[in-house]
């Protein structure tokens, strides 16, 4: 209830209501400003009661709303806006797997639950031909970039030492490459990703955009990266891509380049830190459910890395959940 109540704020633009009005506002000035039936504005009073006490909003001594910390980050034009990433969650096309788990357990073809519930198609497919769903997806993974990318060049700068080239396998838009650049502009950045995710992108001197498969060929790089994209993937089609990257860097005795890896390592955290291990946990189920792909322990890792013919790794807790993880041929 508490997520089916958050996603309604999101939709109603509750969040950005309440910052552009400049201070706290009064449940009747925000039912003025909501796109709704007047003759329903005293439910308004109660999503806000549980988004309340669930610490979304506060509420002053005058019954006036405000912004908390939390809030904030559902801001629609908030730089690190997560308001996307809940709606992409909370969508039909993500909820309704869930419903098919029962009948996916039941068959042997090794397909998620995600196809199960969709007549054998698969995310990439459905976010193919719905501009909806593509656009959503291509919105929470450009917000999570900028993210990435300010934690990248603020505390993990020394992953470009000695590179004048990288490969953004999966890029998208840029993001990531363009805020590379932002920092060390003598670099050269190179976009890989599915032809249709990148019509009417241009490039520069530095930035060139490829439409391809990585499954197929990775441009050549002295780095190529890869964000969030193994966890997508079953360990037999990572270990496809992970070779596919290895042909792409300098071999060892041509000098060496490296892989660089931004992805969860589960069971790292040292102590008790419940809330990380229960936010992979999460994730993991969604890979299972949406992608078939999972969420790997450092062992699993490593037996992809030397299985694709790397011989060496380091990991490096550093986003969150995350790991940055760097391997060499």
């Amino acid at each position: 209830m508490k997520s089916i109540s958050l996603k309604s704020a999101i939709q109603l633009g509750i969040p950005d209501i309440i910052h552009n009005h400049g201070k706290p506002i009064k449940l009747s000035e925000l039912v003025d400003a909501l796109p709704m039936s007047k003759s329903k504005s005293h439910y308004i009073y109660r999503l806000m009661r549980i988004l309340v006490h669930s610490e979304f909003f506060i509420k002053d001594e005058e019954e006036r709303y405000w912004l908390t910390p939390a809030s904030r980050l559902l801001l629609k034009e908030g730089h690190f806006t997560v308001a996307p990433l809940v709606l992409l969650i909370l969508d039909p096309i993500l909820t309704k797997p869930w419903d098919h788990t029962m009948e996916w357990l039941a068959d042997d073809r090794p397909v998620s639950p995600f196809e199960t519930a969709n007549g054998g198609t698969n995310f990439w497919e459905v976010a193919g031909r719905e501009p909806r769903v593509s656009n959503l997806f291509n919105e929470v993974m450009s917000s999570d970039t900028r993210l990435v990318a300010r934690v990248l060049i603020d505390d993990c700068k020394h992953v470009f030492d000695g590179i004048e080239s990288v490969v953004d396998v999966g890029g998208n838009t840029g993001t990531l490459a363009k805020a590379i650049l932002d920092a060390f502009p003598k670099l050269k950045c190179i976009v890989l990703d599915l032809p249709h995710n990148l019509v009417g992108l241009e490039g520069s001197n530095n930035l060139t955009f490829v439409g391809g498969d990585m499954f197929e060929a990775i441009p050549c790089g002295d780095a190529v990266f890869l964000k969030w994209i193994l966890h997508d993937w079953n360990d037999e089609d990572c270990v496809k891509i992970l070779k596919k990257c290895k042909d792409a860097i300098p071999d060892k005795d041509k000098g060496g380049g490296k892989l660089i890896i931004i992805d969860m390592v589960m069971n790292i955290y040292e102590g008790d830190d419940n809330k990380a291990m229960e936010d992979q946990l999460f994730f993991d189920m969604a890979m299972m459910a949406y992608l078939n792909g999972k969420e790997r322990s450092e062992k699993e890792w490593v037996k992809l890395f030397f299985d694709a013919g790397f011989t060496n790794y380091k990991i490096t807790p550093a986003f969150g959940v995350r790991s940055l993880i760097e391997v060499y041929p």
